[in-house]
Parts: C-alpha cells; structure tokens; sequence
C-alpha cells in the first residue's frame, strides 16, 4: 500500500515544476531591478485576469509571473535564489500579493500565498480575508488595477496640471486614479523636488509616477503605499540628486510574526535605495491612486521644490548614513547577541535546577530536625503519665488508710461504750 509522501517532498516536487523566474519574466541574470520591474509590469498586464476572463491558462500564467517577481524584486531573495535556487527562498517568508483590482466586477481574484500552485477564491471569501488579515495586522501588498494601467499606457487619461506649492484636494473612487502632471525648469530639478499625499481620515492609497513613453503612453515606474502617520496616511517620493532610501514594512512584520529579537535584527533589511534619485527638467506624471477596495479615499497632493529644505536634506542624509552603519554592524551584534543568550538560557537552567537540589537538601535536613523535636516530647508524655499513675496510687493508699483509721475508730467506739449510771438508783 503507498504511503503518503510527508510535506517536504510534496514541497520539493512543487519546486521540481517551477519554472526559473528569470526565464519566466523574459530577462536575463543580470538584468537591473529596473528591467525586471518593466518586464513584470508588461506580462501582468498582459495576463491579468480582468482581460482575460474564463482563461485558465492566463490566470496561470499571471501568478507564475507574479510569484516569479516576488522572488526577483527581493534583492535578499533574489541573491538566495541566485545561490541556491528555489530551496534557498524560505517558503514562510513568501509576500501575499493579491490583485483586488476589480473586486465588484470579477467573481474570483488571483493572489500569491506560497502556495503551489496558487489558487482563486470567491469575492466573499477574498473580502472576508482580507478584513481579518488586515486586523491581523498581515502584510498585504495590492497591485494597481489592469484598467488604469492600461488606460494610461494606451494615454486614455485625463491629466491635471499641478502647479509648484499648490495643494488640491479631492475624493478618488476606489480602484480608480487621478493623474497630475508638474513641470520643473532646469533650475527646480536641481534644488531637489518633492511630491508630497496625505490623508486626513485616513484613507488608503497609492502615489504613482508614470514615465512616459515615445507613444505618448504612461508606464508606472514608481509606487508607494500609503501608511499611517500620527493622525493621518501619507505618502511621499523624494528626488533630491542623492540616494534617497525607502523602509518597506514588509520584511520586519514577517519577522516579528516569527520572534520579536529576530525583528528586531531584520529591521533594516527592508531599507533599500529608491530607483530614481533625481528628475530632470520637463513634465512628470504623477497619480494618486484609491487602494480602498470598499470606499472611496480622500486626499490633498502637493508638489514641492526642494530648494527651501536645505537643511533638512543635509539632515536626511546624514541620519541615513547613519542608518545604514547601524545595518552594516547588525549581524556582528546579532552573533554576539546569540551567544550570550544562549549562554544565558544555560545559566538559567543550571539557576534552576540548583535550586530544586537545594530545596530538597533543605527538607531532608528538616524532616531529620523534626525526629529529634518530636521524639522528647513522647517521652515527656510517658514521664506525666507514671507520674499520674504514682500520684492517684498514693492517693488510694492514702484512702485506704483513712478508712482503716475510721473503722478502727468505730470499732473502739463500739466496744468502749461509756454507760451511764445513775448511782442514786440501787441496782
């Protein structure tokens, strides 16, 4: 009778039939982060369920391609996957991607769990997750809908002007996005600029900025999240003419998941340099884009030139620099950190078991006390006792001799009977 094969085996046959990612995303070994990023971004759109409905195989085929991604925008899982293929990629550390691009439209939604292979859920069920994974607090990365992508690559968007130090505030519909343009003279790219979005209940969203293509088309090159700051989500691109580095939350909530000192030592593994430091002189698009799949979100946009925070760039440089020294003494710190735990963890057992030793030594040397206590005080009950028994034998001889006095009294008094004789009478 076949035995059932254990979890390892059925995970290294799935890996068996992956395919390489670099050959499912079209690019080579050595290809730039840029490139596997316009690769990715061209085959889902190609494959993305919302255009290719009732199609089992372009359903396939996006969450290869997007799970091939999720290994190759990693670069820490990218450089294990280069060192020793797919086992090298720790399976729990996968990312959850979900496309929630058309939630009400679509019965079914494509997401990447490290499963394999990846499978489709009901918009029930996806609704249902994605509430309780968020409460959860599951890191949860969304993709920008196939429609706005594609409306903006085939340049069938309207674009608004934004003018430099000028907020506009508006109300996005979900899954859906307003684009912007800013132009900057020469002299504005220079000093540095900033593209600035918050939110003041909060809402969810995503900043875009498009390259724009020969076509006339847009191309999304940059995204960030919104995240919650104080009181209010925001989010922000930063082109100020040096390596800008942005935190991807991502990472460390994995770890924390697993144990806190191992978040606490992978806290800045998600601390990578932007693609883009600088912007030059022209028209750049930006959109914001609402990641809100229940509601629509609100939100103020501004665009800055950075010419006035001069020492604020010299504050952020200097405070990254110093992020990325405290990065590169973190695994030095974290060996030396094991050990002394580990150390620590002995001593703490030996702490234990020492004092369970002591304790019983301790009790042993109490009961033996407690003999010699108890013992005098039987014999000092036996000691009351004869003594009692001498005493109440006393005393009954003492009874004894009192009766014998009083009968002798009796019997005197009986024989020596005192008559009284009236000598005036004759006898």
């Amino acid at each position: 009778m076949p035995t059932g094969r254990s979890k390892s085996e059925k995970r290294d046959s799935v890996m068996q039939l992956r395919r390489d990612p670099y050959e499912v995303l079209g690019v080579l070994r050595n290809s730039t982060d840029q490139e596997i990023k316009t690769a990715y971004r061209k085959m889902a759109l190609k494959y993305h369920p919302d255009k290719n409905d009732n199609d089992p195989k372009a359903a396939d085929m996006f969450k290869e391609v997007t799970f091939s991604y999720n290994i190759l925008s990693d670069p820490e899982k990218r450089r294990q996957y280069d060192s020793a293929g797919f086992e090298a990629v720790e399976s729990d550390s996968q990312d959850l991607e979900l496309d929630l691009s058309s939630l009400a439209l679509r019965r079914a939604i494509s997401f990447v769990l490290n499963a394999s292979p990846p499978f489709s859920v009901s918009t029930f069920s996806s609704s249902f997750f994605f509430i309780h994974a968020s409460k959860l607090g599951v890191p949860i990365k969304t993709t920008v809908s196939a429609t706005v992508l594609e409306e903006a690559l085939n340049g069938a968007v309207i674009i608004r002007p934004l003018p430099l130090g000028l907020s506009i505030s508006k109300r996005v519909e979900k899954q859906s996005a307003h684009f912007y343009s800013v132009t900057l003279t020469e002299e504005e790219a220079q000093a540095g600029f900033v593209c600035r979005v918050q939110s003041s209940d909060k809402s969810k969203f995503k900043l875009l900025y498009f390259d724009q293509e020969d076509t006339g088309g847009l191309n999304l090159s940059l995204q960030e999240d919104s995240a919650k700051t104080g009181k209010v989500t925001s989010a922000g691109m930063y082109f100020l003419r040096f390596p800008v580095y942005h935190m991807n939350q991502t990472t460390n909530s994995r770890a924390a998941a697993k144990d806190p000192d191992t978040s606490f030592f992978r806290k800045l593994d998600g601390f990578h340099p932007c693609e883009l430091t600088e912007l030059k002189a022209g028209t750049h698009v930006f959109a914001v884009y609402g990641d809100n799949f229940f509601k629509s979100a609100s939100y103020t946009i501004e665009a800055l030139c950075a010419a006035s925070f001069k020492q604020e760039k010299e504050d952020l440089q200097n405070v990254e620099a110093q992020i990325l020294s405290k990065r590169a003494e973190l695994p030095k710190f974290e060996t030396e950190y094991r050990e002394v735990l580990a150390q620590f963890t002995e001593m703490t057992s030996r702490y234990m078991q020492e004092m369970q030793v002591i304790d019983e030594l301790l009790k042993q040397r109490n009961e033996i006390h407690a003999s010699y206590t108890i013992a005098p005080l039987k014999r000092s009950a036996s000691t009351r006792r004869s003594k009692s028994s001498c005493k109440e034998a006393k005393e009954d001889d003492q009874g004894r001799e009192k009766r014998y006095t009083r009968d002798r009294l009796k019997k005197k008094k009986w024989y020596n009977i005192h008559l009284k004789v009236d000598k005036r009478k004759a006898c």
